[in-house]
């Protein structure tokens, strides 16, 4: 089966650090529906005001596989070189971009988007259009778009790390991922490593069953079974809410018992180095799928373990993540856990989000 590549894909490797022109923007509509799915989830309530709920699966060092059983009927082989092009494409509108001053614009009070968010995420639908025109795409900048009945969904993440990338702060990657009826199938991930003047990158990759890679290359988890020989990972959202102060208390308690904890601003770059085994473990609050889909594969193809943050089978559309070599898992879950069961049972959503309508969804 043939792989139709867009303009943009044939452009020269990305190990080039010489300046390149911009390609021109790619014309698409931005008229994207955006309407999304809240199930029926409800917080589960503690007995106990002052011990938590701790879900069984804390008890056991067992945690169900957040993989996909298969790619369906689209071959591995040819769903992961899709995915790679579709990555690649995109990092190759960030490095035209990485050392020019940037046109930055507010989502939030400091959530910035770039114009090079939105070029790469047009140059990454060009590709997935040209080659799977039914198919649905979820795209940070663009929403949803596409056949809401296809069992594929893309989760495009255009510029994780987009506060990074404004500063030059070398942190942040092109994240793609796709689902097959809601599990994560195949995934590609360009991260972008160096600094001013000296950018380079490195492709992460997976599918299903099929292990993790970085630049052509086998990875795999670390072997370190001890919180305090451990360098951990985690993030912060833009809203300085309740789940924003727990997990402040989180890196305080952890910076005393590791090696230390770093925050790096790029969910699916803190993903992979977990998968390369170069950190043991990385959780967040508050991600959204286009930050988790490519990531969360990367960590267990590459002998990792991926759960919600209260110790619970972790889908795409939850909102807290927990990744990590499986050594520390339920380590890290004793100090995690009971502070994630006393958000919920503070009345803190923890229902699915960001899940397009009608899309269906084996979780």
């Amino acid at each position: 089966m043939s792989i139709v590549f867009s303009a943009a894909a044939k452009l020269s490797p990305l190990f080039s650090t010489s300046s390149r022109s911009l390609f021109p923007p790619l014309q698409f509509s931005h008229t994207y529906p955006t309407k999304f799915h809240q199930n029926g989830f409800h917080p589960i309530r503690s007995k106990s005001r002052t011990q938590p709920l701790i879900t069984s699966s804390l008890l056991s060092d067992k945690f169900p596989t957040v993989a996909a059983p298969s790619t369906g009927p689209i071959p591995p082989s040819h769903l992961i070189e899709v995915v790679k092009t579709a990555a690649q494409t995109g990092a190759q509108v960030v490095m035209e971009a990485v050392n020019k001053p940037r046109n930055i614009t507010y989502k939030g009070l400091t959530d910035l988007v770039t114009e090079t968010d939105k070029m790469s995420e047009a140059a990454i639908l060009e590709v997935v259009k040209n080659n799977f025109e039914d198919h649905l795409v979820l795209g940070e900048e663009g929403g949803v778009i596409g056949d809401a009945t296809s069992d594929y969904l893309w989760c495009i993440d255009p510029l994780d790390g987009t506060t990074n990338f404004a500063h030059g702060y070398p942190s942040f990657a092109v994240s793609v991922g796709v689902l097959y009826r809601g599990n994560p199938a195949a995934a590609a991930v360009v991260e972008f490593v160096g600094g001013p003047m000296c950018w380079n990158t490195r492709l992460f990759s997976a599918t299903a069953g099929g292990g993790a890679f970085c630049n052509g290359q086998r990875i795999q988890v670390s072997a370190t079974n001890q919180v305090e020989r451990s360098l951990l990972v985690t993030g912060f959202g833009y809203d300085h809410d309740d789940a924003w102060a727990t997990n402040i208390d989180l890196f305080k308690e952890f910076t005393d018992v590791s090696r230390g904890v770093r925050r790096l601003g790029a969910a699916a770059v803190d993903m992979c180095h977990v998968a390369l085994g170069i950190v043991e473990a990385y959780w967040e609050y508050r991600l959204k799928p286009w930050d988790m889909a490519a990531g969360v594969l990367m960590v267990e193809e590459a002998g990792g373990t991926v759960s919600r943050m209260d110790g619970g089978k972790f889908c795409v559309f939850d909102r807290s993540v927990l990744v990590s070599n499986g050594l520390l898992h339920v380590k890290l879950l004793e100090r995690i856990g009971p502070a994630t069961e006393k958000l919920k049972s503070n009345g803190i959503d923890f229902s699915l989000w960001y899940k397009p309508e009608n899309y269906r969804a084996d979780v």
